[in-house]
């Protein structure tokens, strides 16, 4: 989690002591401290949180805890939150504008747009609701007038869709400034989704009614393993 955190600021992502993370354990969740720089936090600053809110080590948690906790309580499809005030992302976030599929690469996070919840104070519970209206159905959004949250299965797959969200945004604002861009369909963002599903799923992205798909050579599909008997080649 120190790594990471350190990470979001090497990438650009998170400057300062802005932004958290927190991951699901046994016995709750880690999230980060308050108010301690990257470069300084160690793992013994991390703070050990149960859903009631209860914490326990030498630092306090993270002022944004709810949102944490709240995200993490109801999604038990994911493990990590990440929330980070990258600049683009930010400059959408503070027009309160909605990410729409100018961009296949929107459904990276779920579905056909990247939603921005509504203001609310930071730490409040107001912000924890807000944020969990904004992502239900996706893996990231954007915070009204504040930054963005991005979730994953792990650290790493949360950090990269962080870092995606804040490309998008970039791409936006830049597209933005010649007019407003064209929008995919509905139709085609389905298949969008479904293909980058059959991506995860390990699944090369080969399209109904395309007669080169790729396929395997004879040679390895005899002498390589199958999905069957590996169950490590679906993770």
């Amino acid at each position: 989690m120190v790594a990471t955190c350190r990470r979001m600021n090497e990438t650009g992502i998170n400057q300062g002591t802005a932004g958290n993370i927190s991951l699901r354990n046994p016995m709750g969740f880690l999230i980060t401290p308050t108010s301690l720089p990257y470069d300084h936090m160690q793992p013994g600053d991390l703070v050990q949180m149960d859903f009631d809110g209860r914490y326990e080590g030498e630092r306090r948690p993270s002022s944004e805890w709810r949102f944490h906790r709240d995200i993490l309580r109801s999604r038990t499809d994911i493990d990590c939150v990440l929330h980070c005030h990258s600049v683009y992302a930010t400059t959408l976030a503070v027009h309160h504008k909605t990410i729409p599929s100018f961009h296949y690469m929107t459904a990276v996070a779920g579905g056909t747009t990247i939603r921005c919840a509504r203001y609310a104070t930071f730490g409040t519970q107001a912000l924890s609701d807000a944020a969990l209206e904004a992502l239900e159905d996706r893996l990231a959004c954007l915070l009204g007038q504040h930054g963005q949250i991005s979730l994953g299965r792990t650290l790493s797959s949360a950090l990269a869709l962080a870092v995606e969200v804040e490309t998008l945004s970039r791409l936006y604002v830049q597209a933005l400034t010649l007019g407003d861009p064209p929008i995919l369909p509905d139709d085609e963002m389905a298949r969008v989704i479904q293909q980058m599903k059959n991506m995860s799923y390990g699944q090369a992205p080969d399209l109904d009614g395309v007669n080169d798909a790729a396929r395997p050579r004879v040679s390895d599909v005899k002498s390589g393993p199958t999905f069957g008997s590996d169950a490590s080649l679906l993770e």
